[in-house]
């Protein structure tokens, strides 16, 4: 069975330009072509395309990716790297979380600063934001 590239991002969600970009990146392997020069995926492209998705929606970089595609294709290969990055990645969605804690109090401080339509001059957002006094 094959495919055209229309059909694989209908099939896995993914747009026609990420599935270029993925080969680009040589995240996906490169397709066969057609004699009219068509990309043709089979299988194999759908399964590794799903798992490249599934990981970005796990916000995965590339990078991390790549990894996990090497250890997935070697079945025999020890998980403890894999292991380590999940733990990793884990570690740096806390870090991001707590930062995005400290913009939402930001934000929110910054939000008390006008309580009602006023001319633009004497809004209290716009005046905290030249006088940084939301970050108090």
């Amino acid at each position: 069975m094959t495919i055209k590239i229309g059909e694989l991002a209908k099939r896995t969600g993914a747009t026609v330009e990420t599935i270029r970009y993925y080969e680009k990146e040589r995240l996906l392997p490169e397709p066969f072509r057609s004699a009219g020069n068509y990309r043709l995926y089979n299988e194999e492209h759908i399964e590794r395309l799903q798992f490249i998705l599934h990981c970005r929606t796990l916000d995965m970089a590339l990078d991390d990716v790549r990894i996990l595609l090497e250890y997935w294709e070697s079945p025999d290969k020890d998980c403890g790297d894999v292991n380590n990055l999940l733990d990793e990645h884990i570690h740096a969605v806390e870090i991001r979380m707590e930062e995005l804690m400290h913009l939402k109090h930001h934000l929110t401080v910054l939000r008390q600063k006008c309580a009602s339509s006023a001319p633009a001059s004497s809004c209290g957002i716009l005046n905290a934001l030249v006088d940084n006094s939301c970050h108090e």
